[in-house]
């Protein structure tokens, strides 16, 4: 049986993905020099403007201001008239402290008030996190997500390397690829929609971006006769950023995780410290996922925790492996909790989590990025 699925990317300068880099950085700055902040950073971007808010309880001192203009600058947003600019763009500033309420379950867990030994913080909120891997690529990513991210992140380097010389900071990916009997066979359709200057003509980006972006990066055994190419289909795409549409935190999951391939949990990674079990029990949630792959137990798996505000443990632990498993799923479930301490503390120490790495995760992906400590292979 042959099917198709499709995911998508972004560029760094996506709008959305523009307030993540910020609220990413907000939280960088805090813990380079407080390991223990608390951060729940969150950023709107339209038009010109930049407003940051959320909870922040910390010692340390920060210009969020000078952070933000940073970040903007980083990504190459230098224009008001087609996108927005770092110098002169308004930036509003909203924060407070962490609620006294959800910090009562946060600083100590409700098994260490009740003398169970358990020395950790309780989660930072209830919720589900989901975690994925699957053999289809190298970094045990499904294909489609990893093709997409590739694409994205080729696209902001020949802007940056002036491979290209005109394009602008924003643009998207979309790859759809061809599946049969749950093996991928080909690349079907590729959709590339990227920023550029007013006066370039259309047909020098689609020969542009097919020969110096898509052809360095899809395999071309991976393309044939029949693999459709969309790229820029609206004919002009100058104005970009938060200027042609508004940008929000979080709003861009399914980029941040496995294509749609997989589930995804109930919250968004970017702004979160790793109290926050949204972010560092999906990072969990994949590290085991993938090592279950890497360790031969299963070609596909996924894992699912969930969590109560102010407990350490996991209220549930549930692993799907969608029949291609080597040895039983009670067996996966034994070997998780057996060898994981699966707590908040014991997560954050675990993958390490109280550094400032997390604007290396925002874009093209949480996931999939071997730099990254739930990246790593191990024995299970």
């Amino acid at each position: 049986m042959r099917k198709f699925f499709t995911s998508e990317s972004v560029t760094e300068g996506h709008p959305d993905k523009l307030c993540d880099y910020i609220s990413d950085s907000v939280l960088d700055s805090y813990l380079e020099k407080d390991k223990n902040a608390r951060v729940a950073c969150e950023t709107v971007a339209g038009k010109g403007e930049i407003f940051i808010t959320g909870e922040i309880t910390s010692t340390a001192s920060v210009n969020v201001e000078e952070v933000a203009r940073n970040a903007i600058k980083e990504i190459g947003y230098f224009g008001a008239d087609t996108d927005i600019d770092y110098k002169t763009c308004k930036i509003n500033i909203n924060m407070s402290k962490q609620s006294p309420d959800i910090a009562l379950g946060v600083d100590s867990s409700l098994e260490e008030k009740e003398g169970e030994g358990i020395k950790s913080e309780g989660a930072g909120d209830q919720g589900i996190m989901f975690g994925f891997a699957c053999d289809e690529t190298e970094e045990l990513m499904p294909l489609p997500i990893s093709l997409a991210h590739k694409l994205a992140r080729r696209l902001a380097e020949v802007r940056k390397k002036n491979i290209i010389d005109y394009l602008g900071a924003d643009g998207k990916v979309q790859v759809t690829v061809e599946y049969e009997d749950n093996k991928p066979i080909r690349v079907d359709t590729i959709v590339v929609s990227t920023q550029h200057k007013p006066e370039i003509e259309i047909d020098r980006i689609k020969k542009d971006i097919k020969e110096k972006v898509i052809n360095a990066i899809v395999p071309s055994e991976l393309l044939d006769k029949e693999t459709k190419y969309f790229i820029n289909p609206t004919g002009r795409f100058v104005i970009g950023g938060p200027l042609g549409d508004s940008g929000l935190t979080g709003r861009k999951i399914i980029v941040d995780t496995y294509g749609g391939y997989s589930r995804h949990g109930g919250g968004a990674f970017s702004g979160k410290d790793p109290t926050k079990v949204d972010r560092s029990v999906a990072y969990m949630a994949r590290h085991i996922a993938k090592n279950v792959v890497a360790n031969g137990y299963a070609k596909k798996c996924e894992i699912q925790f969930a969590y109560s505000i102010g407990v350490a443990r996991p209220v549930s632990v549930y692993v799907d492996t969608f029949g291609t498993n080597t040895i039983s799923e009670d067996e996966i479930v034994k070997k998780i909790i057996d060898k994981f301490d699966l707590t908040p503390r014991g997560i954050i120490n675990y993958l390490e989590l109280q550094k400032p790495i997390f604007r290396e995760t925002t874009n093209y992906g949480h996931f999939g990025k071997n730099n990254l400590t739930w990246e790593k292979i191990i024995k299970m």
